[in-house]
């Protein structure tokens, strides 16, 4: 899912003030994301993704670097109390597809709970309730996301399996005002989880939009 994708632009329109936070948070997972999309060598994955971990770290106690990513999280992220430590798991999430040569149920786990830490960071961000399922529907995401791109179809399989309950979960409660942005990501992942793989999700359609507006209205 890109930044151009209408939905996602709606979603982030229900975070707001705290819309620069979260979309610089959706960079960071697309830059990695793009990270692996362009990298075949792994040992060369590790290296540049070991960057982006010291980055984030230096954050915390240095000026950010000229790369815009790591800018807006600076800018956006760090005076709203996440850390850039607290997003390192999120790249360490992203390394489990380098590192395992097979994704198992283990190996899923531990990148959803990496990567869906995004969640997690959001929703301090942006001031979501205790209540608010957060890390469930991060690691949903990230799994539903995942599932929809494995070219093996059991690991793929797996993804979904473990995906279906988290994005139900998710999807079963009312969101808080301020994580509503997240509870409509959520959504999305999960009308996109229910469609096969060599289908392409119909963005923008009415009943797309329209359940992300009654979430907005109802949190539901």
């Amino acid at each position: 899912m890109t930044s151009e994708n209408p939905e996602r632009a709606l979603a982030l329109s229900y975070a707001g003030e705290g819309r620069g936070a979260l979309a610089a948070l959706l960079a960071l997972d697309d830059a990695l994301s793009l990270l692996l999309r362009t990298t075949s060598e792994p040992a060369l994955g590790q290296m540049r993704l070991a960057w982006w971990r010291e980055a984030l770290e230096r954050l915390d106690h240095a000026s950010p670097p000229a790369e815009p990513v790591l800018r807006a999280i600076a800018a956006e992220l760090l005076p709203r109390g996440v850390s850039g430590l607290s997003l390192v798991p999120i790249v360490h999430g992203w390394e489990v597809l380098i590192e395992e040569e097979r994704l198992d149920a283990d190996a899923l786990r531990r990148f959803g709970e990496g990567r869906g830490s995004l969640f997690v960071a959001a929703g301090v961000a942006l001031g979501a309730a205790p209540a608010d399922p957060v890390a469930q529907a991060g690691q949903g995401w990230a799994l539903a996301d995942l599932a929809r791109n494995l070219g093996a179809p059991a690991e793929a399989g797996l993804a979904r399996k473990q995906a279906e309950p988290l994005l139900a979960l998710a999807g079963g409660g009312r969101w808080s005002p301020r994580g509503r942005a997240l509870g409509a990501l959520a959504h999305l992942a999960r009308m996109d989880l229910a469609l096969p793989n060599d289908v392409s999700p119909p963005i923008g359609s009415p009943r797309r939009v329209g359940r992300l507006l009654w979430h907005r209205l109802t949190g539901r």
